[in-house]
This record gives structure tokens, sequence and C-alpha cells, in this order.
């Protein structure tokens, strides 16, 4: 379709329907998870400086909820501003939009430096977190599987959720960057790639990861399981704890932070070009024009998470993005391909393209397997939130998550029906 995700599935006409919407529904998600996702760059930029004092000390946790996010005890005290957040927030924004300000050209560029960097860095913490003692009690964790958790559809929720992130499906960024690309283009090729290239960078991690875990967990007298956090509290409690131990301390901490923040740009740039895409493609304005919006208004909807109750926002609006925003937009668009578009003159197409070809198990994939996996998790998960909110938060915090999505819906709906460069 040679366009960003909106107009793409905009030109999926079926009598009278426009699927116009289910892109911007794309967009509007991808937008929300920048505006915490740049938060959390932010803190990364503020561990940068931190790293160079170990400014943690002894009490990694302690200042990171305190020192750093100032966190209040609820959801809804909301707290003060933390502008140590807010530089972090900004120098996050510019670095952003400076990787996409002239589209293609400039992220051509930059992901030289943020695809390779990260990994040289990886194998750095690797080599050096098998050495560390006890570092096998933490990769045998790692690597003999627990069969049980295979039947724990939260499990599976969290890793395709996990996957969809990872490889930015279901935001519109795969359609926008497929736009800029020539017909001659090896896309079934490239996608293999891509996705094994995602899941052995996934899987060298693991081993930095869990080497470290392992020497912690020695070193506390405590058990891999013991010692193990997930989200924030791994990167900014755990892992400071076990750099403070190390030699070199300040090295290795400004080693982390770097890795961690060209890992992010990637993602985080790819979530803003496909929104300004969609904005230049429908209402005709400058790229330029467009990014300078989305940078301002993601900007301000950021500050909320850097408050004293910002991290209670980001766990909610994460979980309710993640879980139910980019699953409904995955299986929205098998269903549209496999009812309004067809998915083997969809498959054909693909075929016709110079490289590698799809056999028909990819049309049973669209037609049967990912909308069964996605509406299974989807309501498996209802269900479970239904039973008892998330997190323990109180409802009326939650309902702002389930309010986000109906309020993402109502304005993919206008956006849609609103007048465009096509229209004029």
């Amino acid at each position: 379709m040679k366009s960003s995700a909106p107009v793409s599935l905009g030109k999926i006409n079926y009598k009278s329907l426009n699927f116009e919407w289910v892109g911007w529904f794309a967009i509007l998600i991808g937008f929300c998870i920048t505006t915490y996702y740049s938060v959390i760059m932010g803190w990364s930029f503020d561990y940068l400086f931190y790293s160079m004092k170990i400014s943690w000390g002894t009490d990694p946790t302690g200042f990171f909820y305190n020192n750093v996010l100032g966190l209040t005890d609820s959801v809804f005290k909301i707290g003060s501003i933390q502008w140590h957040i807010v530089t972090g927030l900004v120098f996050s924004w510019i670095w952003i939009l400076a990787s996409i300000w002239e589209g293609a050209k400039t992220v051509g560029k930059v992901v030289y430096v943020t695809v390779t960097l990260p990994w040289l860095l990886l194998i750095i913490f690797v080599i050096r977190g098998v050495n560390l003692p006890g570092a096998m009690e933490g990769i045998k964790y790692y690597l003999l599987p627990n069969w049980k958790m295979l039947l724990s559809f939260e499990l599976w929720h969290a890793a395709i959720s996990q996957i969809f992130f990872s490889l930015t499906v279901g935001f519109g960024v795969m359609i926008a960057y497929a736009s800029f690309l020539s017909e001659k283009a090896e896309i079934v090729r490239d996608a293999f790639i891509i996705g094994l290239a995602d899941a052995a960078t996934a899987f060298v991690a693991g081993f930095a990861v869990f080497s470290a875990l392992g020497y912690h967990a020695v070193t506390t007298g405590s058990s891999v399981h013991a010692v193990m956090k997930s989200g924030p509290e791994l990167a900014f409690c755990t892992y400071p704890t076990i750099i403070g131990k190390l030699p070199f301390p300040q090295l290795f901490g400004i080693l982390f932070f770097i890795m961690l923040l060209t890992l992010a740009i990637d993602s985080a740039f790819s979530l803003v070009e496909s929104v300004s895409a969609s904005i230049t493609d429908k209402f005709g304005w400058s790229r330029k024009r467009s990014n300078m919006t989305v940078g301002i208004i993601g900007l301000i909807l950021g500050l909320i998470y850097t408050t004293g109750s910002g991290l209670y926002w980001l766990d909610i609006v994460d979980y309710f993005m993640n879980n139910f925003g980019l699953f409904l937009v995955g299986l929205l668009e098998c269903i549209i391909i496999t009812l309004f578009f067809k998915t083997e003159k969809m498959r054909e197409y693909i075929n016709s393209l110079r490289g590698t070809r799809i056999g028909k198990w990819w049309s049973y994939s669209i037609i049967f397997i990912v909308p069964l996996v996605t509406t299974i998790l989807i309501l498996s998960t209802f269900i479970e939130r239904l039973r008892v909110s998330y997190g323990g938060y109180p409802r009326q915090a939650e309902s702002v998550g389930w309010g986000l999505l109906v309020v993402f819906l109502l304005l993919s709906i206008l956006i849609t029906k609103m007048k465009g460069k096509k229209n004029e």
C-alpha cells in the first residue's frame, strides 16, 4: 500500500467498510506506550550520571524508590514532580526526535550504532558474568525449565506480549517502515532474520542477567529465585547492587546504562516514526512538523510518570496497553486480512516478490492460529481481571486502563472521519 498503517488499512475497501480506524487504534496504543517508555529512558539517563559516583551506595532499592522516584504510598497520592527525571525525559525526547528527523535517511545512520553497540556491550557483560562466582547457579536456573508453568495462561500472555513489543507487532511500525522499501526487498528472508536475531539477542541477554543473579545470590547467601526481580526493579535495583560489588563499578555502571539506552532508543523512535508517518499521510503535514508535535505532546503526557505515583500509573497503563491493546490490534488485523483482503491474495502477492517464498502454513497461521490464541488469552485475562483487580490496585485506578482503551477506540473512529489531504 506504500503508506502508514491507518492509510494502508483504509485502502482495504469492502463495500462501505473503512478499516482506517484499526490503524489509528494501533498508532494510539504505540504512542501511549512511548509516553512512559521515554520516562524509563529518562531514568537510564539519570543512572548514567549516578554510575560515575555509584550514588546508590549500599541501598540501591531505597535509592531508586525514595531518591529517584520519590514514590508515594498510594496510586492516588500523586506527590511532586521529580525534576531530575524530567531532565532525563527531555534528553530522551531530544534523542528520539534527532534519530528520525529526516526519516529513513537519519534512522539508517543511527541504527548502525544502536544495533551494534548494545550487542558488543552485551557480549562484555556475558563474558564478565559467566566468570563471576556463583554464575553457574544462575545459568542453571535460567536453562532448566519448569514444565508446569507452560500450563499458565498468564505466562503465555506475558511471553507473547513481550514478543509483540520486541518485534513491534501491532503498533503500525512495520507497516510504516515497509512503505519505505522498494519492491526488490526480500521481505520474507528479512522477516526470518529479524525474528531469529531478536530471539538470539534475548537468549544471549539471559546469560548476562542470570549469571549476575547467580553471583548476587551467592554473595547474599540467598537462592537465585529469591533475588530474581523483573521490570524496573531488575534494571534499577538488582543490577546496580551487583555492579556495586564488581571491580571498577563506575565503568560497568556506565556501560550497563549505555546498553539500556541504546537498546531502548530503537523501539522509541520506531514508535514515534509510525505516529509521525500516519499524521503526514493523513493530513499532509511536513515530517518535521509531525515529529515536533508528537514529541511535545509525548513529553507533556509523560510528566504524570515523573511524579511520586508515576511508577504505579506506568505499571497500570503498560499492563493494559500490552496485554489488551496490542492483542486486540493483532486480532483485528488478522480478521481484516482473512475476511476482507483475503489471506491467499496476500500470500500470493508476497510470493510474487523477489526472494524466499512462504507456504500455506502462513495462511493457516493468520486464519486460525493467531486469532485463536489471541482470543483465548484476551478472554482468559479479561475473566481474571473481573475476578480480581490487576496488581491489587483499587478498581478506580484499574478503570483508567480500561478507559484509555475505550478513549483510543473512539479517537480512532473520530480521526478516521476527519478530513485528510486526500479528501480536500
